[in-house]
């Protein structure tokens, strides 16, 4: 845990979310600033600041995360979705504790 992560601290319940899933390793919420109807993320409990710095230690914790996505946006109603994580500065990280975005149910969404 970091004591200054905005992110730790939620995982702490130090700060409210919109929780839709927590288990003793992750929580998922609904993100404060969606850009699709459906906008969640999916956060570790434990901290890592970002792909870059995961470890092959961490490898089983990434992939429940993976995992949590299409179940969870199955139950929040999507039938497609998008799945984001961003790294570092330069790769649009602003939070420096590991997350995935997952989001969709708009026609809208950028293409890449």
């Amino acid at each position: 845990m970091s004591a200054d992560c905005i992110f730790c601290k939620i995982t702490k319940a130090e700060i409210p979310s919109k929780k839709i899933f927590e288990d003793n390793e992750v929580i998922v919420f609904h993100d404060i600033h969606p850009i699709a109807p459906v906008h969640f993320l999916i956060v570790p409990k434990l901290h890592i600041e970002s792909l870059a710095s995961a470890e092959p230690s961490h490898q089983a914790l990434l992939g429940k995360m993976l995992l949590l996505a299409p179940k969870l946006a199955v139950e929040q109603g999507l039938k497609g979705f998008r799945t984001m994580i961003n790294t570092g500065r330069e790769g649009g990280q602003e939070v420096f504790h590991i997350h995935i975005h997952v989001f969709g149910g708009g026609a809208n969404l950028p293409k890449t």
